[in-house]
């Protein structure tokens, strides 16, 4: 399926919401994305995005159609683990097993990688979500660890898998 990755703007606020707005998508993201995700969340994550580009982040609307359907992210670290970034992404449910994810990592990490002197870029996926580690480990990503009894989600506790791609 053909997507582009574009630098997050208002103009996606409205696709945003509605294709954030799956439990099914938060059940595999950490707290801080909100369910239900409101107009205003989407507001508040796109002005983060653009404040914070290129200074913590580089983040990227996943785009099909002129419509946001996902995002993903390279978030750079600090202190000891400076020349280290964390990768992060959600794709809207309907778009699901199509290989988006798996195309978008590499162009991402590229960028990263060319604008940051690092030489890790690492992901954290619970370990129930197969999709997403099926897609890291397409994307050349390896796996790290398992970290049993990581995560406290939704009133259970999950183990986390740590893939990364070294330079």
């Amino acid at each position: 399926m053909e997507f582009t990755l574009e630098k997050w703007h208002m103009g996606f606020k409205e696709s945003l919401q509605k294709h954030a707005d799956n439990p099914r998508v938060a059940e595999n993201l950490r707290n801080h994305f909100p369910s239900p995700y409101t107009l205003e969340d989407a507001k508040r994550w796109i002005l983060f995005c653009e404040e914070n580009e290129g200074l913590t982040q580089i983040v990227r609307a996943i785009v099909v159609n002129g419509q946001a359907i996902g995002s993903i992210g390279v978030l750079f670290k600090n202190d000891v683990y400076l020349k280290t970034a964390e990768l992060g992404f959600w794709l809207a449910e309907p778009f699901w097993h199509k290989g988006i994810i798996t195309t978008a990592i590499k162009p991402m990490c590229d960028l990263a990688f060319a604008n940051r002197d690092l030489v890790r870029i690492y992901a954290e996926a619970f370990a129930q979500n197969i999709g997403s580690r099926k897609a890291l480990q397409k994307a050349g990503f390896e796996l790290e660890g398992i970290l049993k009894k990581n995560v406290f989600k939704n009133g259970r506790i999950m183990d986390s898998c740590i893939y990364a791609l070294v330079k």
